[in-house]
């Protein structure tokens, strides 16, 4: 070592060794202080310095709005944390918010409240006042709903620059919002570099409406803004809030790893250009409405992501490019341009669209793009492409196809018989090396669930509304079914014994429970009051082999056998109706078996193997949400096997007003089912024994319609399947077809009917 070498070793030391004293002598003087009370923690927040720490003492912090401000160093962050992770509960009208620099929030819990700001962390306190370089990680938030579900909230929102959000558990958003937003609508938000990673984006239910994407990453206004945000290994849970699981709304964002696991909707690149997708795991299971990758925009690379058991359609389908509105405003949809999509392996998905949306507005074809080196399998050999538009602006090269007879398009695809076998991370890879370059790589590995979030709080698992519970035998009288379903718990089923059951108040539900005639003579159940049920937060119904008679009921308009509650509902309910027969709701006009009311949902109504008769207002309304803002009352309505007799108003009235495209739903099934003087009464204002609104899926089969009002069907946005098909019409006019928006002939299905 020459002596100029030497002496720049003993400096480098001398630096080294005066770091370490500065890091140690920092770490030395920084403080601890844990608080027990609201008045402890405000004033130890008031002077933070680098290094200190504040602790929260286990237990429950209700209405605590926590503001988190400090300059702490990369070496010394200022942090805040629970006592133990998981046993710091914050609820009831609670928040955080944080500021400064190198900011760490840990093992916090909030559930049982809502936040009564717009956020529940906001990475700011105010509009100029933003953090950087900071931190919140093993942090969960359950259910933390405002309690009016269209009130607009955010869980996270994420400010500033060099912000990382990792290992949190997100669960149950039922409110409308976005569950996690990084917000662009600053400079000093802009070319952030946040982190968002390891995270467990646990089920968020369907919302019915806009507003229920589970991240988004800036917005239409600053969509041609750079973000440069990382959103990397995440688990994205059966997040079924709407059309776009990600909607991303900017630029230079980086997608990689996640894993979307039976989630309705897509990945969406909804605006913004320069994007990355990749080595992203997509697994449907058959799942209604699964979806994978929507393409927009320019200079975007779809590469190396894994798609398998996809059944979404359209806009929701495994593979999407869009077509563009030329010269389109900023909130439109920009043309696909110099855009990748390679060595992507797609597995039994059900549709890839290509130019999808085309129509007089959305005219503009992808160009200079390329689709190449991807591996599509579908064991049953078919073809999932479905071309709107011209796509000569896309050029396909070393494409794979299983052996597919007449594909959509051959240039630039292979179709020949090809075999797979499932690894051992669970994806299908070829076995064949002769296309060792087609498809993801065969190393991919799914992050796991287990991998995310955190490992001291239970990930949701799959579970019915109808829980296993307990048999309840009970017997008839008068409120005998009312202190029953007092104290039954959920999940469990009340068998009825033969007789007659007198109610004499409305039974209120807030737990799942099954109600079932139990012997083989009659069971009838009578009310006294304008309903029989109110399923309210957390209630869903079963009825099966009962006889419900409204013949008690008080003699005035409007009343109803099951309701929804007058003000918004948070959790989605289920109705369950199973051979029985509903009779003599006739004291008065309107009586309906279900009225809902606005801001309530139902996930499914199922009506099977049941008789109705001398009813004087509607079996199913469901046409509360007339505001014409996209929203509904009931994603799956089915109705089948089933009679129908003098029914004043009609069996389904089904209603999702608006143009807006970000929900899939609502779904109608009526099939093999016999209506006779259906929707004749003079107060069915909709002349309808069946009205179908703006509902995107309807099958109408099999049916018989005798001395009834006709069906009606409005088409009103995007491409609802309709299909009327196989019905017997006796005194009853044909169904009355129109489209409400788009000027075009009706595109309803109509065939093989009789009318006499």
């Amino acid at each position: 070592m020459n002596n100029h070498t030497l002496k720049y070793v003993k400096h480098l030391r001398a630096g080294l060794i005066l770091v370490a004293a500065a890091l140690a002598s920092s770490v030395s003087w920084s403080k601890e202080y844990r608080v027990d009370t609201q008045e402890e923690y405000a004033h130890a927040s008031k002077s933070l310095k680098a290094g200190d720490q504040i602790v929260l003492s286990n237990g429950v912090w209700k209405d605590f709005e926590i503001v988190f401000t400090g300059v702490g160093t990369k070496e010394a962050p200022i942090t805040l944390k629970a006592e133990t992770k998981g046993k710091v509960i914050i609820s009831g009208e609670s928040n955080l918010k944080l500021a400064g620099e190198h900011l760490v929030v840990s093992g916090l819990v909030f559930k049982d409240g809502y936040t009564p700001t717009s956020s529940v962390i906001e990475f700011r306190t105010d509009k100029s006042t933003l953090a950087n370089h900071s931190r919140v990680t093993e942090t969960v938030i359950s259910y933390f709903n405002n309690p009016e579900r269209f009130e607009n909230d955010y869980w996270v929102a994420m400010y500033g620059k060099h912000n990382r959000f990792d290992h949190n558990h997100l669960e149950g958003k039922s409110n409308k919002g976005v569950t996690m937003a990084v917000r662009l609508n600053t400079i000093d938000s802009q070319e952030n570099y946040h982190r968002i990673d390891h995270n467990y984006f646990g089920p968020r239910p369907i919302l019915g409406s806009n507003g229920g994407e589970t991240l988004r990453i800036g917005t239409s206004h600053y969509s041609l803004t750079n973000s440069h945000t990382l959103v990397e290994n995440n688990y994205f849970d059966r997040c079924d809030g709407e059309l776009e699981i990600i909607s991303n709304k900017s630029g230079f964002n980086k997608f990689v790893g996640n894993v979307f696991f039976e989630s309705r909707g897509t990945m969406t690149l909804r605006h913004g250009n320069d994007n990355l997708m990749e080595r992203n795991v997509f697994l449907g299971n058959g799942v209604d409405h699964t979806g994978g990758l929507r393409l927009i925009n320019k200079r975007q690379v779809i590469r190396n992501n894994y798609l398998e058991g996809l059944s979404g359609y359209r806009f929701g389908g495994a593979l999407v490019v869009m077509n563009g509105v030329p010269n389109s405003p900023i909130n439109r949809y920009h043309q696909v341009e110099d855009s990748i999509i390679e060595n992507n392996t797609l597995v039994n998905v059900d549709h890839i669209q290509l130019a999808a949306g085309s129509d007089t507005e959305r005219s503009a074809k992808p160009i200079t793009s390329s689709f190449k080196n991807n591996l599509i399998y579908n064991v049953d050999k078919r073809d999932t492409f479905t071309v709107y538009d011209d796509v000569s602006g896309i050029e396909f090269s070393g494409n794979v196809l299983n052996d597919v007879e007449k594909p959509e398009l051959t240039r630039g695809f292979t179709s020949e018989p090809i075999r797979l076998s499932r690894n051992e991370h669970g994806l299908m890879v070829l076995i064949d090396d002769k296309f060792s370059d087609v498809g993801a790589n065969g190393n991919l590995k799914p992050i796991l669930k287990g991998d995310t979030g955190v490992k001291w709080y239970p990930k949701s698992e799959r579970r019915s509304k109808f829980a296993f519970g307990q048999s309840r035998t009970v017997q008839p009288g008068s409120d005998t079914l009312t202190s029953a379903v007092a104290s039954a718990k959920n999940g469990d089923v009340l068998l009825l014994s033969d007789g007659d059951y007198s109610v004499s108040k409305v039974i209120s539900l807030n737990s799942g429970l099954v109600i079932k005639g139990g012997g083989k003579e009659r069971v009838t159940i009578t009310f006294e009051r304008g309903a029989l049920f109110e399923i309210q937060q957390g209630g869903s119904l079963k009825l099966s082999g009962l006889t419900i008679s409204g013949e008690d009921a008080p003699d005035s308009s409007g009343n109803t056998v099951v309701r929804t509650p007058r003000r918004s509902m948070l959790g989605n309910y289920d109705l369950i109706v199973d051979e029985v027969k509903v009779e003599k709701l006739d004291v008065n006009h309107s009586f309906n078996f279900l009225t809902v009311s606005k801001g309530t949902f139902a996930d499914r109504i199922e009506i099977k193997g049941s008789e109705f008769s001398n009813v004087t207002g509607a079996i199913l309304k469901l046409d509360q949400e007339n505001d014409d803002f996209g929203i509904y009352n009931a994603e799956y309505v089915v109705v089948e096997g089933s009679t129908f007799e003098s029914i004043g108003g009609a069996v389904v009235d089904l209603y999702r007003g608006g143009t807006d495209e970000s929900t899939f739903g609502p779904h109608l099934t009526l099939r093999t089912s016999k209506l006779s003087n259906v929707g004749m009464d003079k107060r069915n204002k909709i002349k309808s024994s069946i009205r179908v609104h703006g509902v995107q899926f309807s099958d109408i089969s099999n049916n018989s319609f005798e001395s009834s009002a006709p069906i009606s069907v409005a088409h009103t946005v995007a491409e609802p399947i309709t299909t009327i098909s196989d019905n017997r019409f006796i005194s009853t006019k044909e169904p009355h077809l129109v489209e409400l928006n788009s000027g075009n002939a009706p595109t309803a299905k109509v065939f093989a009917n009789t009318v006499k």
